[in-house]
């Protein structure tokens, strides 16, 4: 059994509509309907009335695409970050040329707003303005979920624009995507599809300061995919298409209100197993996000996943980088929201530690 915090086990019938014959994407317009109500399905997941767009490419192509489409160099950027892909934002702005100030906090807290603020007021004061400001709502790798309400407001009072990587909360939490400028999604978490497609909703206030910045990419830029009614910018990923379309469509038909319910009941439960095994939730369980649970367990990680994975064929996911070793991640996110997977994973877990 899968259990990782993505890519996410894939149910059945997504799968099966990925191995249907597909249309054409180049030529064939059954294609560009589905794509168009694919991205309409997306907008009501979203709850929005932004622009929805679904580019070929893995979630990261998102993350990266957003700051090529918004940064020209030397533009300021604010990288709000306690965590490791909050981290990340900064260096694609350093790719782009431009000039990234990291806003961070420890990794088992939240946002600093207090910083946050201060480094607003210092770049309005010195009349250095900051062009926009990114955040990760969900970072996958400790589990941490982030209150971005507050720093919405923050940004909205200093008139910056937001960026938002959402790709593994999206679908399993509530989203305030009418807040943000620039909301990122992907295929592979909570939608429960195989990996290969990013999401984004963006504003008008954004696809303005794309257009005037007009970047020179192709692959790593969201213009072309504003207007694709005389064709995509390149041959776009049909079968994956389909796949999304029809996990998209489970999402709906089981009502977004159940679906997040779902995973917060999920969440509950592995959090009471984890207890119940005398470990400790990371972060503080009053951060943690209802798609994904991360325990403590220094130097140990590594070692029970291999065991667990040995032992029960259940597949964990450690944590990343200088804490790959101290952190066993449970992602009951998409089709692995479930009290039941969770007790199956939970009793691997149990029974490797006994």
């Amino acid at each position: 059994m899968q259990f990782t915090p993505g890519p996410t086990a894939v149910p059945p019938s997504v799968r099966e509509a990925m191995a249907e014959p597909q249309p054409n994407p180049d030529v064939d317009p059954d294609f560009a309907t589905r794509y168009e109500a694919l991205c309409e399905k997306l907008a009501d997941v979203y709850d929005t009335d932004h622009d929805v767009i679904v580019p070929g490419g893995e979630g990261i192509l998102g993350l990266e695409a957003a700051i090529t489409s918004l940064v020209a160099p030397g533009d300021r950027v604010c990288c709000l970050s306690n965590g490791r892909y909050g981290d990340g934002f900064a260096d694609f702005v350093a790719s782009a040329d431009g000039d990234a100030e990291l806003v961070s906090a420890p990794y088992d807290e939240g946002l600093d707003l207090e910083a946050i603020e201060a480094s607003l007021e210092a770049a309005a004061d010195a009349d250095e303005p900051f062009a926009l400001a990114t955040m990760v709502h969900c970072e996958t790798p400790t589990g941490t979920l982030n209150d971005l309400e507050p720093v919405l407001d923050l940004l909205e009072e200093y008139d910056v624009l937001s960026v938002v990587d959402a790709v593994s909360s999206l679908g399993g939490t509530s989203v305030p995507t009418d807040r943000i400028d620039v909301c990122l999604g992907a295929s592979q978490k909570c939608f429960s599809a195989p990996p290969g497609l990013t999401t984004a909703a963006i504003s008008d206030r954004a696809w303005d300061a794309i257009a005037e910045r007009d970047p020179d990419s192709l692959y790593t830029n969201f213009l072309p995919w504003r207007d694709v009614s005389d064709g995509f910018p390149y041959t776009h990923l049909n079968a994956n298409v389909a796949a999304l379309e029809t996990a998209v469509d489970r999402l709906l038909e089981e009502g977004l209100e159940s679906v997040l319910e779902r995973h917060e009941a999920a969440a509950k439960r592995c959090r009471e197993r984890g207890r119940e095994l005398g470990l400790e939730i990371y972060p503080d369980p009053e951060r943690a996000s209802p798609t994904v649970t991360a325990v403590h367990l220094p130097g140990e990680a590594q070692r029970i996943q291999e065991r667990v994975a040995e032992e029960a064929d259940v597949v964990l996911a450690t944590g990343l980088g200088d804490m790959k070793d101290d952190i066993l991640r449970f992602g009951h996110m998409g089709y692995n929201a479930d009290v039941e997977k969770v007790d199956g994973a939970m009793d691997a877990l149990e029974a490797v530690l006994e």
